[in-house]
Formats: C-alpha cells, sequence, structure tokens
C-alpha cells in the first residue's frame, strides 16, 4: 500500500479504541479522587463515571454515536457541570492530571496526537469551566463535538 492510498484512521482507532480510553479514564479517577484539590469536585462520584467519560471522548475522536444515544449527548454532559464553580486552579489540575495519566497508561505520544488530545482537554476542561460557572450559557441541544485531526494528521510510515 502507497502512502497516499492509506487511509488517515480516526483518533479513536489511534489511541487503542474505546478500551483504551476506558483504562485512562478508569486510572485517571482513581488519581482524581486522591487529589486534595479534585476530589471535593468528585466526591459521590458515580462508580460508572469514568466509563461514561470514555464514551465521551470515544464519540468526541471519531467513535461511534454511543454517549448521545445512550447518555443525552452534550446537553447531559453540559448539565452535569451545572452549579459546581470549577476553579481555573482546579480546571489546570485536572488537564494536568489527564495529560500525566495519558502517559502512565501509554497513550500515542506522537506529536499530532498529543496536540489534538491536549486540544480537546484544554477546550473540553474551559468548557465545563463556564457551565459550572454562575452564569452559564443555555443548554441547547448541540451535538457532542467530534475532533478530528486539524492540521497535523498522523505520520505513518510507508509500508510495502
Amino acid at each position: 500500500m502507497s502512502e497516499q492510498t492509506k487511509s488517515t484512521p480516526s483518533i479513536l482507532e489511534w489511541v487503542g479504541g474505546l478500551e483504551a480510553l476506558q483504562e485512562l479514564t478508569k486510572v485517571f479517577y482513581g488519581h482524581v479522587m486522591k487529589d486534595p484539590l479534585l476530589a471535593p469536585v468528585f466526591a459521590g462520584m458515580d462508580e460508572e463515571h469514568p466509563k461514561h467519560v470514555a464514551l465521551w471522548l470515544a464519540e468526541v475522536f471519531g467513535g461511534e454515536r454511543a454517549y448521545s444515544e445512550n447518555r443525552g449527548g452534550h446537553p447531559h454532559m453540559a448539565s452535569r457541570h451545572l452549579g459546581r464553580h470549577i476553579t481555573e486552579e482546579q480546571r489546570k489540575q485536572w488537564t494536568r492530571l489527564l495529560a500525566d495519566t495519558a502517559d502512565e497508561v501509554g497513550l500515542p505520544t506522537d506529536p499530532e496526537f498529543r496536540a489534538v488530545f491536549l486540544y480537546y482537554i484544554e477546550w473540553g476542561s474551559r468548557m465545563a469551566l463556564v457551565y459550572s460557572g454562575d452564569n452559564p450559557p443555555p443548554i441547547d441541544a448541540a451535538d457532542v463535538p467530534v475532533w478530528g485531526w486539524g492540521q497535523t494528521p498522523p505520520w505513518q510510515p510507508a509500508s510495502e
């Protein structure tokens, strides 16, 4: 197969599928519950929360619409943040811890993937901050955002 005929995988395929994201969120929320800054935000968290977040991420990264069809999509996700009053310090800690956990569980480290991954978690965490504040925007029926490779699709060596 020449490089020109090789198709670009989805981000979900590149990361290793839903199973890789489930491992990421399982380990991540284990760390969150031990983190003095983040644990209070997630106190009382449903034990299925890591699986739900993995479903969300899978849909964002080009997977099936399982979160939208089974969990209520973007309106549900946005509503889960209302009134939580997440601070900027907590948001930054959440993104740092998630990026560190991505390393820990062995998600791809190529610059293209990490740029897209960090772009999404930065955007997503800032949206959570907006919805958690005193004057959140109306929750509409917007679709779950779907992230692509943007300007830098993954480099793939030519295969024979």
